[in-house]
């Protein structure tokens, strides 16, 4: 071009600057621009304000921010919200909000720009008021404002305020267009509020894939699976929208709660004839429902199918092992993730961590702390508190303590962790410290806690405490599940307060389904001696279960101790004609850092010189 000016010169520099890999050509022309002696204008800047915010260059956005104050075009609306915007994708919140602040005229679009900046660097809680403040200011927001805003009460399920914002969208006539529609729904979903949701998809004409897309994993994730699968049912028959991977993997989500032939297996031949088996989203949902199934034959199949495992999936089958128990699987799959060289999140850590707690692997966890060290992790609440529960479980107190102290804001989990470990290796005055302490630090207990004071007072024989506690968790209007009566029960059963005991199981809405706290009689009244309340126990478990094999043979072992060896024989004998037949027990031992598991009597697994090293 023989004469080139700067409008010419803008619209090299605009078209570099929506492209970020091209945004060093757009700040090459600048400098040609001044070398030839002409004066970038307004535009000028906004694109290359752009081109900053593109790369998230916060200096040089900022050398232009003081080029705009020495050369008056800080007046410019256009320059105004070009630097909110930078300074918003740079991350540098408290400077945006100090040149939205400055601005003497805020457009719709200068506050819909300050506040998508407060939703994108987490600050969600500020995001809403700013909204309150764009209403007091007489500023109408418009669909996109409305859709960023629904979009952080999603993020905070902060139902109340998502309702408020949807009641103003009605009250101020704004056009309601597709993308504000599933934004809508995508906040009710978040929220729970499934119904309100379904009522929102209705009112849209033709949703879109997104929009079946937010409804059936709403209603997935809320887990109402069935209504998911008949969403899904009516989406096929929609002939202008087809499923993509993401409808299938929320679908398939949704399925987890139900035996996998009624609607897993299907979907999962419906996926591969729709050739989507590739899909590293479909393949973590089919991991999911089949150790839901605990069908771990499957689970194997699919994770081998993948050629390519990114770490989405190594953790989903690592952290499907640990939830099934088979904490000796995890280990063995997370050293195979090391040797393929994963990098490491807070997630797959504390999945490898409950799985040595589980195990009570100290060795293993110790190897793990150390690449927690490594990786950066050690900042992640979920790591420390599954550290402190790693420690714990394998009797380390001082260095569980230790690692508790060092976390500057514990959460729930973490106290629980430390609360338990110390109940759990008979130091109940502690984790009495432990609860009284977390208290004053302003967290309420939840039902896990007092499971674990109860289980702290069970295992030390402390009645009086467990009574306590009994109270002060009815007091916090906490219901009472199972395994706290089994605990309370098991506690006055080894205490001889029989008729306290059965009280407490006549009050327990689970006592149907729930023979644990019978067998807890019964097993106390072995030590005991008390035949009588024994034979009682047993009847109220076999006459629910007459094949229950572990209250025969505790019936048999009441009897034994009674020296009714006649009732002996004749329990054993009832014994063998049901073919009843006790599990064998499991042990393992931690051999040069692996984990070795074996049953009683076996030599396959475990060779002596082995065992004979490790001593």
């Amino acid at each position: 071009m023989p004469r080139r000016n700067v409008v010419s010169y803008n619209t090299l520099i605009a078209a570099y600057s929506r492209r970020p890999h091209h945004a060093h050509l757009a700040f090459q022309l600048l400098d040609q621009l001044a070398h030839e002696s002409h004066v970038p204008n307004g535009s000028t800047i906004t694109s290359l304000l752009q081109a900053s915010a593109a790369v998230g260059d916060v200096v040089l956005g900022s050398s232009l921010h003081a080029h705009c104050a020495k050369t008056g075009l800080l007046d410019n609306i256009r320059v105004q919200t070009s630097l909110l915007g930078m300074y918003s994708n740079c991350g540098v919140v408290d400077c945006a909000k100090k040149v939205f602040t400055a601005m003497k005229d805020k457009d719709c679009i200068a506050w819909t720009s300050i506040i998508s900046g407060y939703v994108k660097n987490g600050k969600i809680l500020e995001s809403l008021e700013l909204l309150q403040n764009m209403l007091e200011d007489d500023v109408q927001p418009n669909s996109f404002t409305y859709s960023l805003v629904l979009n952080a009460c999603a993020k905070l399920q902060d139902y109340e305020s998502g309702k408020c914002v949807h009641a103003q969208i009605l009250l101020s006539g704004t056009c309601v267009d597709l993308p504000l529609h599933n934004t809508m729904l995508d906040m009710y979903c978040s929220c729970g509020d499934t119904r309100s949701a379904f009522d929102v998809f209705l009112r849209i004409g033709s949703p879109d894939l997104v929009s079946w897309n937010s409804m059936i994993g709403g209603f997935a994730e809320n887990g109402d699976g069935e209504k998911a699968v008949e969403m899904f049912v009516q989406l096929r028959q929609a002939c202008s929208v087809k499923p993509d991977e993401y409808t299938f993997a929320a679908v398939i989500g949704g399925t987890c709660g139900f035996p996998a032939c009624n609607y897993g297996r299907p979907l999962h031949a419906q996926t591969e004839k729709a050739g989507l088996m590739s899909s590293a989203y479909i393949g973590s949902s089919l991991l999911s429902m089949y150790f839901s199934n605990d069908d771990s034959a499957s689970t194997h199949k699919i994770f081998s199918s993948f050629e390519h495992k990114d770490a989405v999936l190594w953790t989903d089958m690592i952290a499907g092992h640990v939830r099934k128990g088979e904490s000796e699987g995890a280990l063995s799959l997370f050293h195979e993730m090391l040797k393929e060289g994963f990098s490491l999140d807070s997630f797959i850590l504390s999945s490898v961590l409950a799985a040595c707690a589980d195990l009570v692997t100290l060795r293993q966890g110790e190897m793990i702390h150390s690449l927690v060290l490594k990786t950066g992790n050690d900042a992640e609440v979920c790591v420390h508190s599954s550290l402190v529960d790693m420690y714990a479980k394998n009797g380390e107190l001082s260095s569980a303590a230790y690692t508790f102290s060092c976390l500057p804001k514990c959460d729930l989990m973490c106290w629980n962790s430390m609360l338990t470990g110390y109940g759990h290796h008979g130091k109940a005055k502690k984790a009495f410290q432990v609860y009284f302490k977390m208290l004053k630090h302003g967290l309420n207990p939840d039902q896990v806690t007092f499971l674990s004071l109860l289980a702290a007072c069970n295992h030390c024989g402390l009645v009086d405490e467990s009574r306590f506690f009994w109270r002060n968790m009815k007091e916090r209007h906490f219901r009472p599940g199972p395994k706290h009566y089994s605990c309370i029960i098991s506690l006055l059963s080894r205490a001889g307060l029989w008729e306290e005991a059965e009280e407490m199981i006549a009050e327990s809405p689970f006592a149907d389904d729930y023979m644990e706290s019978w067998r807890s009689v019964l097993s106390s009244c072995i030590k005991n001696g008390n035949l009588r309340e024994g034979i009682h126990a047993a009847e109220q478990i076999l006459n629910a279960n007459a094949e229950d094999s572990a209250a025969s043979v505790l019936l048999t072992k009441l009897y034994a101790a009674a020296g009714r060896w006649g009732d002996v024989v004749e329990t054993r004998r009832k014994m063998r004609k049901s073919m009843l037949e006790k599990d064998p027990g499991l042990s393992w031992i931690e051999v040069r850092n692996s984990v070795r598991v074996f049953s009683s009597g076996e030599k396959s697994q475990l060779q002596l010189g082995e065992v004979e090293e490790v001593e």
